[in-house]
């Protein structure tokens, strides 16, 4: 089986108030992609978020960014994937990552969810975890009882530039990820 991936889904919460926000990375991932490959979203109500294609080094991949909020991020995922019969080694999750520092970025196959709700109800609405994560660091508040409100806040200039930086630097692996080339993937990403 083939590892290139055909479904890429940026996690977020919808809604003005989230844009910007730390927990919307993954967002602003696949948004970067589809502006550099002249794509445009729209809301596909049957999958409960908003989707287009892309096309590059001759591999079509969706795009996907649930609107059912994060906590429930699988429903929207698992419905575009069951739908298309798009297996788990084709689907690449980005999203925040607390355990990484603001603009650092890392590609990683299955592992746990760390408590991120948007992976947990992947994992469960999937079966499985052993899907690849983009995880795009955005730090950790200093107190755990913040986490919350830190990630539903806006980063500072710094961090947000940072992130910005991460985003692009991850984008710019398109072909390779979309080929399956991960082992070069994550040698020119985790090497930065």
């Amino acid at each position: 089986m083939s590892t290139a991936i055909r479904l890429l889904a940026g996690l977020g919460n919808p809604g003005l108030q989230y844009q910007g926000t730390r927990h919307n990375a993954g967002y602003q991932f696949v948004d970067l992609l589809a502006r550099r490959q002249g794509a445009t979203f729209r809301n596909d109500p049957r999958f409960h978020g908003q989707t287009c294609r892309i096309r590059a080094q001759g591999q079509e991949c969706w795009l996907l960014k649930p609107t059912t909020f994060m906590n429930r991020s699988g429903q929207s995922v698992s419905s575009l994937a069951r739908y298309y019969k798009i297996p788990l080694q084709q689907l690449l999750v980005a999203h925040d990552e607390l355990d990484l520092p603001a603009g650092s970025a890392r590609l990683k196959l299955g592992g746990g969810h760390a408590g991120h709700n948007g992976l947990r109800d992947i994992v469960s609405a999937m079966g499985s975890r052993d899907f690849w994560r983009l995880r795009l660091g955005i730090d950790r508040p200093g107190d755990s009882r913040q986490v919350v409100d830190y990630v539903l806040g806006r980063p500072s200039r710094q961090d947000a530039e940072a992130i910005e930086q991460a985003v692009e630097a991850a984008a710019d692996l398109l072909p390779e990820i979309l080929s399956g080339d991960f082992q070069r993937a994550m040698h020119r990403l985790h090497s930065d």
